[in-house]
């Protein structure tokens, strides 16, 4: 009898989620999620999970088809898909959002975070909720931040253990002009470029070298046309779920609702898999040939102490404010 009673009360409460799930306001949707990494990067693993989340809490009807290898553009051009309505969803880099909100320049300013901890309790937390806000009056909804990681730099000249040792090395950057102006304060030349023509550029030379997360590294083939891995960690990079609010304002409240609540689960799914891969990162590059330089805390104490200008340069031109609000954040956290 206790055996037929659990059963008929596992059989109502499936009933129960089915109903709700019918009794949602949801229409059958392709969604179109671009990103710039390839299908089995971090990036591509973690659309994967989203699509497959989205579907299950919507019984289906509500499809993300993932774009991989920045096949819709580059994230920039993304954006602009997104704002005009031309696509769905993207995820990308915070740091070329600074063209649309300046204050996501924040983000990108050196040695800003101690560890991974810091960074979740502020991009999760009212300040990164708060700057992420700022994007809807743009035409574009941000619902999580994923973790890009700390980046690092290789290059085919020399290995990078000192300051010195960038002098006069073409290093690939993101558009953003607080990367531009940090890695020519340390002495390397700073050459903006989209991340879609980054491997032609490192392959024909065009650039000696380029700055990313360990993970990117390995799984866009870099160690290919690169030599030398040096783990500066010198930026924390967040890469932001994006939806566009031309196409989100036309969704039910059912379909935001599902659709935040898989971006959050794909967010803790692509957290937990990024830092268990770049563990697994160095040791790979390693294996495919790549010299790989531990800088020390001493040098990374020069390269905090050349990069203060930027933290400066940002104040200056309005970021002030932004910054102390910032900082006040990550105190709180470490205490």
């Amino acid at each position: 009898m206790k055996k037929l009673v659990n059963a008929l009360a596992i059989a109502l409460a499936l009933a129960g989620i089915a109903g709700s799930v019918q009794a949602a306001d949801y229409k059958p949707r392709i969604i179109r999620f671009g990103y710039g990494l390839a299908e089995d990067s971090n990036q591509g693993r973690a659309v994967k999970f989203f699509a497959e989340d989205l579907a299950k809490r919507t019984d289906g009807k509500m499809k993300a088809k993932g774009f991989a290898s920045a096949s819709l553009g580059s994230d920039t051009q993304m954006q602009n898909a997104l704002i005009g309505g031309a696509q769905e969803m993207m995820v990308g880099s915070t740091a070329t959002l600074v063209g649309i909100v300046k204050d996501f320049g924040v983000y990108d300013l050196p040695f800003l975070f101690n560890n991974e901890k810091e960074a979740d309790a502020v991009l999760d937390g009212p300040f990164g909720q708060k700057l992420a806000a700022k994007l809807q009056e743009k035409g574009l909804v941000g619902l999580v931040y994923w973790e890009n990681g700390f980046r690092n730099l290789t290059n085919t000249k020399r290995p990078v253990a000192k300051l010195e040792d960038l002098q006069g090395i073409k290093l690939r950057v993101m558009q953003n002009p607080v990367y531009i102006d940090m890695f020519n304060s340390f002495g390397a030349n700073a050459v903006p470029l989209p991340f879609s023509e980054l491997f032609t550029a490192l392959e024909t030379k065009t650039v000696d070298g380029q700055e990313n997360p360990v993970n990117t590294i390995q799984s866009s083939k870099f160690y290919e046309v690169q030599k030398y891995l040096s783990l500066t960690k010198h930026v924390y990079s967040p890469w932001i779920v994006l939806a566009s609010k031309k196409w989100w304002d036309g969704l039910s409240a059912d379909e935001k609702k599902v659709i935040q609540e898989a971006a959050v689960a794909s967010r803790e799914f692509e957290r937990k898999d990024s830092r268990e891969a770049a563990i697994k990162a160095v040791d790979f590059l390693k294996q495919k040939g790549m010299q790989v330089t531990v800088v020390s805390d001493t040098e990374l104490a020069r390269m905090r102490e050349k990069a203060k200008p930027a933290f400066d340069k940002f104040s200056a031109e309005g970021g002030a404010d932004l910054i102390k609000e910032l900082q006040g954040e990550i105190t709180k956290v470490r205490k």
